[in-house]
């Protein structure tokens, strides 16, 4: 029998290879993509607030919102920039996961019991290191430093902003008792449970991104 954690890895390691090739495939495979996307985040938030009228239709509104700029962005940056933000969400995800699991610590907040400060720190550390090493990749040889400081400032409130998102959902599934969005994903729970910082990176990335590029071609 598998342990939750070969269920877990297994399930990261099919979910990140299908994303990653239908973000990079983009088309009509990348809209029906994010459309079930949608479909189940709606279903899962609207099962976790279903007491919470008001919370459910800001969230549902929220949500397609989210979803709406997942396509904005991937149609008007290209490929590239998507997966970076995405990339940050989820090393920021791992990150947190892997130092808590290893340093433990102080909690964070009551709102989300697992969650630790040392989570938190490893959530920033691995969010840079990735960060760096994808700028590296991409071969930006010719970056000048202030470019890579905007890059690094912008890895870090993006980390941020997922971080933040995640303690939100937190907070939610205590509020109404449970302890995952639902069971679609084995060893990780529900969609929401995966994608809870990537809703609020995505908007945000976008918001920023779009500000950056503005302010430079001026």
């Amino acid at each position: 029998m598998k342990t939750e954690f070969e269920k877990r890895l297994f399930t990261s390691l099919v979910l990140i290879s299908l994303s990653i090739f239908l973000i990079i495939k983009g088309s009509y495979f990348f809209i029906f993509f994010l459309g079930i996307i949608l479909l189940i985040s709606i279903y899962e938030w609207s099962q976790m607030t279903k007491n919470l009228y008001q919370t459910k239709i800001f969230g549902i509104i929220f949500v397609c919102l989210s979803i709406y700029s997942a396509y904005l962005f991937r149609k008007e940056y290209s490929y590239p920039f998507f997966l970076f933000a995405i990339s940050i969400s989820v090393l920021t995800d791992l990150g947190g996961y892997f130092f808590g699991k290893l340093f433990k610590g102080p909690k964070l907040t009551k709102v989300s019991p697992n969650k630790t400060y040392s989570g938190v720190i490893g959530g920033f550390l691995l969010s840079m290191i990735g960060g760096i090493l994808i700028i590296k990749f991409i071969n930006y040889s010719s970056m000048t430093i202030n470019y890579l400081i905007i890059f690094l400032v912008c890895i870090f409130l993006i980390s941020l902003i997922s971080q933040l998102g995640d303690l939100l959902i937190s907070y939610f599934k205590r509020k109404s008792k449970i302890k995952d969005t639902g069971k679609i994903l084995p060893g990780h729970g529900g969609l929401l449970d995966r994608i809870d910082g990537i809703i609020f990176a995505v908007p945000f990335s976008y918001l920023l991104f779009h500000y950056i590029f503005s302010y430079l071609i001026k």
